[in-house]
């Protein structure tokens, strides 16, 4: 085993998620100072920001001529984020369901898995088809925002920001940088790593890029279920989850052209990415009715162990 690839690997996670604090930090910052309403911060500079790691390696991916990577990327965060996220969180800390996820959220989250689910299956995402994701994804956040404004006061942005303008724009050149930094080296790494272990980008990308990517999630969800904190809740996830499929994946098809070449990502994965994001609703009813705890917790997170040993094995 090549040891410098694992270490390129760590070195590049740890960038990436220096990287997306400071642009987080930055964003908030920068757009409180100019009187940016919370509520749409929080659906689009916040979401923005938090996504910045699986956008610049699936735009990076795509630009070197590693499409499986890019799409697995999303394909993998999206699993990663309901399976083991919200799986682990649930299991530690039950969480209570408000009429906004299986309301809006949900629905939403289905049509973008769908939507995905039916350009993909000519192997290819084209400029065109990116365009349209941008679309979904604009109709989406005016959506949010309309059917949202009374909870104003609710909004919980989750960074303390910054108080000076110059630091605000230091912070975000820093953190754009480390963010490139970051992906460079974490794509190298992944790639050889596939090489040295004979595995698809597919694999790589579902397994090593997509949890990597998801970890800052994984330790928000359980430092504020530990503290007892309900502002993590599922519909933090739902809504990563429809903003890898719209920003991420409409950014990165705009810039470059995508087309499957492990045909496993369409004809296997997309399916389990689905399944996922369906099995959300029934555990919102049953087996207790609006409250996914231990229970449905241990089901989601055997379902994505599971499907991990599958693939590896």
């Amino acid at each position: 085993m090549d040891i410098n690839s694992i270490y390129l690997l760590l070195a590049g996670l740890v960038i990436l998620v220096l990287g997306a604090n400071l642009l987080l930090k930055s964003a908030v910052s920068i757009s409180l100072k100019f009187n940016v309403p919370r509520l749409l911060i929080g659906l689009t500079v916040v979401s923005l920001a938090t996504s910045a790691p699986e956008l610049i390696i699936s735009i990076k991916s795509a630009l070197i001529g590693s499409p499986d990577l890019a799409i697995s990327n999303v394909v993998g965060s999206n699993i990663a984020n309901i399976g083991l996220v919200l799986g682990l969180t649930i299991l530690f800390s039950p969480i209570n369901i408000t009429k906004d996820i299986y309301n809006y959220s949900w629905p939403i989250l289905m049509f973008s898995a769908i939507y995905f689910f039916i350009i993909i299956s000519d192997k290819t995402i084209n400029n065109f088809e990116g365009v349209i994701l941008i679309i979904f994804l604009i109709i989406t956040i005016s959506f949010l925002i309309k059917n949202q404004h009374n909870n104003e006061e609710e909004v919980d942005l989750e960074v303390k920001p910054v108080e000076s303008m110059s630091q605000s724009f230091l912070y975000l050149i820093v953190g754009g940088f480390f963010l490139y930094l970051g992906s460079d080296w974490f794509i190298s790494g992944a790639i050889d790593l596939a090489i040295t272990f004979g595995v698809s980008e597919r694999i790589i990308g579902i397994t090593i890029v997509s949890i990597g990517t998801s970890i800052p999630e994984l330790a928000t969800s359980m430092i504020a279920a530990y503290n007892k904190e309900k502002s993590i809740s599922i519909g933090n996830l739902l809504g990563s989850n429809i903003f890898n499929v719209f920003a991420v994946l409409g950014i990165t098809s705009i810039i470059s052209p995508l087309t499957v070449n492990d045909v496993n990502i369409v004809n296997f994965d997309i399916y389990v990415m689905l399944f996922f994001s369906a099995i959300i609703l029934p555990l919102i009813f049953f087996p207790k009715k609006f409250v996914l705890g231990r229970v449905e917790g241990l089901m989601i997170l055997s379902f994505y162990l599971g499907y991990i040993y599958y693939i590896l094995m």
